[in-house]
């Protein structure tokens, strides 16, 4: 796998288009803290004149948050994520993975740990949000607050003060088309209101929701980690639990979870499942473009403003930008205000904001400084780790605006519009 990874570096040319889209740069200003920087680093080791070991190259491997926010922008079509995972399987096999990197992906590879443990956490959630503020501490409590449902149950606030008339909505057609949905870990056990939203929304737009049982972890962390034997083994067992429904669609609502799931091919490549996992890679999609595929439905005004703010993973890794606009277009009355670091990273990366704090927090500054301006009255992410990252900033800085999925104020919309009456 060495060599292909690394092959994905050679149209680089150094010319620099990259260091305004990387946040770590940005904060730090070191050339080595930057996509052509970092690059020098794993072309280096690569070829043998650095070591895997070399104090210099892990420190700013370790420092990029592996947002792939270079990608898009690069004139010469660089392929940097595969390249950086490479070079910290590298780096794994000759020192160990940092324990707060290496406890997290424990836990949520292993139900038996894991669901103990967030049954646990969703218990503390209603006192996290007072204990959260600017300490490291209330940071992770500002992080647990975050979440919680958005909507307040189904149906929530925030709608015109009464529904559309049966006129102007019509009934939604029976679901047809077959969809799983990929559980997750973290999306299972802490945002399982945004898994009801996303059922609930498909429903209505036409899809029949199936069941798949035998899921696992995707492996992202994992494999970001450097860890390739856990996250293929993962990536194994999905493979095969999915290709027991062949003909539904595997809709995702968390954009790192999603990422992870169309790069299973790369993955397993040589192995026996790897035909499989192409098939499998080709049936994901982001419940943003499954319901923007459908229409979506119009649901009734919502009169919110909102600052929708892409998940790196959705915008520059799976490349889908329109979508989640096409999803939150279909409510009206909803506002969007734009702001200037909507492309660029928040700093929570998987385990980033553990083993990486200060930069993470350096990071996510410039995106809440962004947030601060004019009347807010949520913002709009489709990844877990980006809520959580987002949600606790906005609480540090004393303004405790709710971080929701796109899904979840289709959901509002839909409730509102009578969709649910009777279900």
């Amino acid at each position: 796998m060495t060599a292909t990874a690394f092959a994905g570096l050679d149209p680089c040319v150094h010319c620099g288009f990259c260091l305004q889209s990387c946040p770590t740069f940005l904060v730090t200003g070191d050339e080595s803290d930057s996509p052509r920087g970092r690059i020098v680093l794993m072309r280096a080791l690569a070829r043998g004149a650095l070591s895997a070991t070399d104090p210099g190259l892990v420190s700013h491997l370790d420092r990029c948050l592996g947002c792939r926010g270079c990608e898009p922008v690069c004139p010469s079509g660089v392929s940097y994520g595969p390249a950086l995972e490479e070079s910290r399987r590298l780096i794994a096999d000759r020192r160990p993975v940092p324990l707060a990197t290496r406890l997290t992906v424990t836990v949520l590879a292993e139900a038996r740990l894991r669901d103990p443990l967030l049954a646990l956490a969703r218990l503390a959630r209603p006192l996290a949000r007072y204990l959260a503020g600017g300490s490291r501490l209330g940071f992770m409590a500002g992080m647990l607050a975050a979440t919680g449902d958005g909507n307040g149950g189904r149906g929530g606030k925030g709608g015109s003060g009464g529904r559309k008339s049966a006129a102007a909505l019509a009934a939604p057609t029976a679901p047809t088309a077959p969809a799983a949905l990929f559980r997750g870990c973290i999306m299972d056990g802490l945002f399982a209101h945004v898994h009801q939203a996303t059922e609930r929304t498909l429903r209505v737009n036409g899809y029949r929701m199936v069941d798949v049982a035998g899921q696992q972890c995707c492996g992202a962390l994992h494999a970001h980690a450097g860890l390739h034997q856990e996250a293929a083994a993962l990536a194994r067992a999905n493979v095969a639990a999915f290709s027991r429904v062949p003909d539904a669609a595997i809709v995702v609502n968390a954009a790192g979870c999603g990422a992870m799931l169309k790069e299973y091919p790369r993955l397993l490549a040589g192995e026996p499942l790897a035909e499989a996992a192409a098939r499998m890679a080709s049936r994901v999609a982001d419940v943003t473009e499954t319901l923007a595929a459908a229409g979506p439905r119009p649901g009734a005004p919502l009169d919110l403003v909102i600052a929708y703010d892409p998940p790196c993973h959705l915008l520059h890794a799976q490349r889908v930008a329109e979508a989640p606009l096409k999803v939150l277009e279909a409510i009206p009355g909803l506002r969007r205000t734009a702001h200037g670091e909507a492309e660029l990273c928040c700093g929570s990366a998987g385990s980033y904001s553990l083993t990486q704090p200060g930069l993470s927090r350096a990071v996510l500054e410039r995106k809440v400084a962004a947030l601060q301006n004019g009347r807010l009255d949520a913002v709009a992410t489709g990844n877990p780790g980006c809520a959580m990252q987002i949600g606790a900033g906005l609480r540090a800085a004393g303004r405790p605006v709710p971080v929701v999925h796109p899904v979840e104020l289709l959901d509002r919309s839909y409730a509102l519009a009578g969709y649910y009456d009777g279900v």
